[in-house]
């Protein structure tokens, strides 16, 4: 059974924030800033080039920042949809 949140690296995040409408900010540091409108709703996303793979604890508050369900967030590519078994 795969993990319910399975650990992801700042390019496949950023790959899925980009086929998810978010467009990339500004830079500061490690740290990329994505903002884009989900649901209505202008979001902001961080995403920090410095780890390797983001934890449980990061990625959960990452899909909380962009507004998106994990469903959402994982089947916006098909590589990362495979991780948690998702059929796009």
């Amino acid at each position: 059974m795969p993990k319910k949140y399975p650990p992801l690296t700042p390019e496949e995040v950023a790959g899925i924030l980009k086929a998810s409408g978010f467009a990339y900010d500004h830079t500061t540091g490690s740290h990329e800033y994505y903002q884009g409108v989900i649901h209505g709703i202008n979001r902001h996303v961080t995403v920090d080039r410095h780890y390797r793979e983001f934890s449980d604890k990061t990625l959960i508050f990452m899909i909380d920042q962009s507004g998106l369900t994990r469903e959402e967030f994982y089947g916006s590519t098909k590589e990362t949809a495979r991780k948690i078994n998702l059929r796009t």
